[in-house]
């Protein structure tokens, strides 16, 4: 038994809200993040005077760039919030940042209700810039982004090209084939034809997968999420509260935000990247196994990435995982370990990470509909690829 009570079991979240997964959408990212922000409050029983804290990652750290438009300077001034803690920064452990970061601001006291939230609209800039990326704009007067100049002499130009890298190296090393790795496509897609807000719903097959467009070898054109404008808004509470709010409390258990590799995309281990870090640590702070996770939704950026999330998490042997997928029953919403069961962003919407955590509480609080799992009580949400690695392993209360 772990004899540590760390800070986040004392953290729950209460409410959860999604803006319209548009491609493109016609309102502008304030709009899309007032609605997402707007029925997370209402979800858990909650005005915008009950927020004292807001978080967000990465923040608008680029004058209203595509991958990250709004920050909370701009949320808190629009919704006339008053807070005693805000915050927002890239350089943290990836996606779920706000979440860790929102958690601890309770733990600590600073806050009782701490609003997270994250907003993307690359869909609408590819409507006027087709070679708009999260990599390309990092490459122009980013100090904080040194390394890619050392990638973008080597036509490094898309974080698919970083990808591939894994995925060849996981093939080589492992053994892992292209019908092993299509699974996570052909699994996901079978997951958002029952999502409403899928983007795509039609039903995919393996010869479609495997007749698909090579884009950086060996990952395929439905290797890729696709590319949306959305908003989605969690709130987090203090636990001896939130059993009062609307919700039945799903309590942060544990927390992955280790980084102990180099902060780089190509010096670290490519076949575990850093989730292996993020999922030891968060293991280590919780009495719960592997055994007893009933849904996990994990980072599919590009598919690889959910088999190396899969054998970080321990939900199978390192080097297994290709195994493990083969023939999508294991992953299936009737199998053994269901995964992204909203779509994930290969088929549901890059929503960048919080997503992720959304369908994990749906799914605990037995909302999801016609895609529903049985008996959940227990959810691993991971985002993150590379050197970006964080886990949130959530409980029904």
């Amino acid at each position: 038994m772990k004899t540590t009570h760390y800070g986040e079991k004392n953290v729950a979240i209460t409410g959860v809200g999604q803006s319209e997964v548009g491609r493109p959408s016609t309102k502008t990212a304030m709009q899309l993040t007032s609605d997402a922000c707007f029925k997370a409050l209402a979800d858990a029983g909650l005005t915008k005077d009950d927020i004292d804290g807001v978080a967000c990652w990465p923040g608008d750290n680029n004058n209203g760039d595509a991958f990250s438009p709004i920050g909370p300077n701009a949320l808190i001034s629009t919704l006339g919030l008053k807070v005693n803690w805000f915050g927002a920064g890239y350089e943290a452990p990836g996606p779920l940042a706000g979440v860790i970061n929102g958690a601890m601001a309770i733990a600590t006291g600073l806050c009782d209700h701490v609003l997270v939230f994250r907003t993307i609209t690359e869909s609408s800039r590819r409507q006027t810039d087709k070679t708009a990326s999260a990599l390309n704009n990092k490459t122009v007067g980013r100090d904080s982004s040194f390394f890619w100049q050392w990638y973008t002499p080597f036509n490094v130009r898309s974080a698919i090209n970083l990808a591939a890298m894994y995925a060849q190296r996981h093939f080589h090393e492992y053994g892992t084939t292209e019908e092993q790795l299509a699974q996570i496509a052909l699994t996901c897609r079978s997951n958002a034809e029952l999502n409403p807000n899928a983007v795509f719903r039609t039903p995919l097959t393996m010869d479609q997968y495997l007749s698909s467009r090579m884009i950086s070898s060996p990952l395929r054109l439905f290797d890729c999420d696709v590319h949306c404008d959305n908003s989605i808004a969690i709130i987090l509470s203090r636990k001896d509260i939130a059993k009062d709010l609307r919700n039945p409390p799903i309590r942060i258990d544990a927390i992955g935000s280790a980084l102990k590799q180099a902060w780089s995309w190509d010096q670290i281990d490519l076949t575990g990247m850093a989730a292996i870090d993020a999922a030891d640590m968060m293991w280590q702070r919780t009495d719960l196994q592997p055994k007893d996770i009933d849904n996990a939704q994990l980072y599919d950026g590009f598919s690889i990435f959910a088999l190396i999330w899969m054998e970080a998490l321990g939900l199978c042997p390192r080097g297994e995982s290709g195994a493990f997928v083969d023939g999508g029953t294991r992953i299936s919403r009737s199998g053994e370990m269901p995964i992204n069961t909203n779509g994930g962003q290969l088929s549901g919407g890059r929503t960048h990470g919080l997503g992720y955590v959304v369908e994990a509480c749906e799914q605990l609080w037995g909302r999801s509909g016609p895609r529903q799992l049985a008996n959940q009580n227990v959810a691993v949400t991971a985002a993150g690829g590379g050197p970006l690695a964080s886990s949130l392993l959530l409980v029904k209360d």
